[in-house]
Parts: C-alpha cells; sequence; structure tokens
C-alpha cells in the first residue's frame, strides 16, 4: 500500500526539476546520502596537510572543475546550480560544512546519484590529492574575500569568444593594437 501511494505522489509530482524538493525530500535525501557513505570512508583523515597552497591548488580546481554549478563563491547561485533537482546547494551553510572531511571526499570521488553531482574520482594519487584539496577549499568557502573570488575568474571555464576578446585586451595592452578590445557579446551568470 505504502509503495502504491509513493509510485502515485511520484507521478503526480512529474519529471520537472523546476519545483524545489520539499522538506521532507530534502531530509530524507540527506539521511539516506550520509547513511550510504561507508563508515570507512566517512572516517578516512585527509592525507594532505591544510597549506594555503593546497587551499589555493583547491580553489583553482573548484573555479575550473565546479564552478559553473556551484558558484565560486560556492552558492549554488548559476544558470545549472539553480536548474539541477535538487539545485546545487550552498556550500557555505552547515548543511556541508558540518560533514565530516571524509564524507566530502567520497562524494566528490564518488558522486551523488540523481542530484547532477558527478563521481570526480579517477582511482589515482593525482585525483586523490586533488580531491583533498577541494575539501580543504570547501571549508574555506563562509569565509572567502572579494579579492579571492576576484583571483578565482582566472580560472573559471571560457567560450571562444571570451579567450579572443582577452587576447586582443592583452595585445592592446601590449601596444600591439591599436583599437581597444570589442567586448564579449557571450554572457555569463554570476559564478
Amino acid at each position: 500500500m505504502v509503495a502504491i501511494a509513493l509510485v502515485a505522489w511520484l507521478w503526480m509530482q512529474g519529471i520537472t526539476t523546476r519545483t524545489p524538493p520539499g522538506p521532507l525530500e530534502t531530509s530524507v535525501s540527506r539521511m539516506a546520502r550520509l547513511t550510504m557513505i561507508p563508515s570507512a570512508a566517512r572516517q578516512r583523515p585527509s592525507s594532505e596537510p591544510a597549506t594555503a597552497d593546497n587551499v589555493r591548488s583547491g580553489s583553482e580546481h573548484w573555479a575550473d572543475h565546479c564552478a559553473s554549478c556551484h558558484a565560486n563563491n560556492g552558492s549554488g547561485e548559476t544558470e545549472m546550480g539553480r536548474g539541477m533537482y535538487p539545485p546545487a546547494p550552498d556550500m557555505r551553510l552547515a548543511a556541508t560544512q558540518d560533514m565530516i572531511d571524509g564524507e566530502l571526499f567520497y562524494i566528490i570521488e564518488n558522486g551523488v546519484k540523481l542530484t547532477g553531482m558527478p563521481a570526480w574520482g579517477t582511482a589515482t594519487p593525482d585525483g586523490e590529492q586533488a580531491s583533498w584539496h577541494l575539501v580543504q577549499f570547501i571549508r574555506r568557502l563562509p569565509t572567502i574575500s572579494e579579492a579571492e573570488l576576484a583571483e578565482m575568474e582566472e580560472f573559471n571555464p571560457r567560450g571562444a569568444a571570451d579567450w579572443q576578446a582577452l587576447e586582443q585586451e592583452r595585445r592592446f595592452l601590449a601596444g600591439e593594437g591599436l583599437t581597444p578590445p570589442a567586448p564579449s557579446t557571450h554572457k555569463h551568470k554570476e559564478q
């Protein structure tokens, strides 16, 4: 009977990702996610010290790989992040910051089914190192400065028109061109 009610409820909800998950669905999915992370993985300590260089490495990786969904500042307020189901979480808030490092590492390495969060793990020492650097950067998100966010923009993915505009600007500033660069016509959402 419960299974029939669940199927009926899911059927009425449809397949749209435009309706955000309700509080019950959110809490059940968080509990399920955390209980499905193996205990040994949850308790796994970082193999990387939390140094300024490692946090910077994590920020560069974040800007290049994670910011399109989570934004440079971790808010999740991007076109892609808002369009996911559930929406990309605000990584600065307690729901993420209260997780232990092993849980964050496991999620980065293995992804989360039915959320859009991919598995980034490569099963290599370099890949694990990059994931631990991301964990360290995630810990920095609640206090990240505007200057740090501006530095990260250098590592955000860009399209061909953006690269062309940057090259034109570089050439102009170097005195190689006579006219200022045309602004890119490609519009980015906040990252």
